[in-house]
């Protein structure tokens, strides 16, 4: 495998060689096309390749777990016998009060 660096990456961007490759075969399938290559398109898309990753802290899974083992709760006060609209509406019910109980901070 070829060792990429800025000083043979296209423009000396700090692209894996799959992103370089995919930049190169954008270029060459323009040209061939008779296409200009230099597009906001590949801008666009160069811009894609440079962003940082997003970094993804888990606090959404665990608002997630949170919300789930709540809704678990909420539902074991629910009476199968219910109507539906009054199943609901004992769910919500035991939903504000569990959040009550154990707020988010």
């Amino acid at each position: 495998m070829t060792d990429l660096g800025p000083e043979s990456t296209f423009r000396g961007l700090p692209l894996t060689p799959e992103q370089d490759a995919e930049v190169k075969h954008y270029i060459k399938v323009q040209m061939q096309r008779h296409l200009p290559w230099d597009t906001p398109e590949l801008h666009a898309m160069l811009k894609e390749m440079i962003r940082p990753p997003e970094v993804n802290d888990g606090e959404p899974e665990v608002e997630a777990d949170e919300a789930r083992a709540t809704a678990e709760r909420a539902s074991a006060s629910i009476d199968e016998a219910m109507e539906p609209f009054e199943a609901s509406e004992e769910w919500h019910a035991a939903i504000d009060s569990e959040n009550m109980k154990h707020p988010r901070e």
